[in-house]
């Protein structure tokens, strides 16, 4: 139920951002998902770590927070920091590994779903 409540609440702040990134700076470039992503980034490290390092967040407060809220407001944020923890393990294959996979099989997986999209819509 914390998932389920915190994602609803962080999908309609980042259709909220991304509606007054739009107003502000305009269509034509993405700029309310820069924005959710940065900030999401930003927050699930100060959430995490004092969570994680220093047990100022308690269990259910971290869920609600980190998965639900910050992965309806950007999933982008989990990524980060995954990578962020490889990173402070010295884990720079893994790193790497994960840089380049997800953003390689990510958007070979949006060419592949418009491809078929536009081939069923033959």
């Amino acid at each position: 139920m914390l998932v389920l409540v915190g994602g609803g609440i962080g999908s309609l702040a980042r259709y909220l951002i991304a509606l007054w990134t739009a107003s502000v700076f305009g269509p034509s470039f993405p700029w309310g998902t820069l924005t959710v992503n940065v900030t999401g980034s930003f927050l699930i490290g100060v959430l995490a770590t004092a969570a994680d390092d220093y047990g100022l967040i308690g269990s259910n407060l971290r869920v609600f927070l980190v998965i639900g809220i910050l992965g309806g407001f950007t999933p982008f944020s989990s990524f980060s920091l995954e990578t962020a923890r490889l990173a402070e393990g010295r884990e720079m294959i893994p790193v790497a590994t994960n840089l380049v996979a997800n953003l390689v099989l990510g958007l070979s997986a949006v060419f592949i779903g418009i491809a078929c999209a536009r081939i069923l819509a033959r």
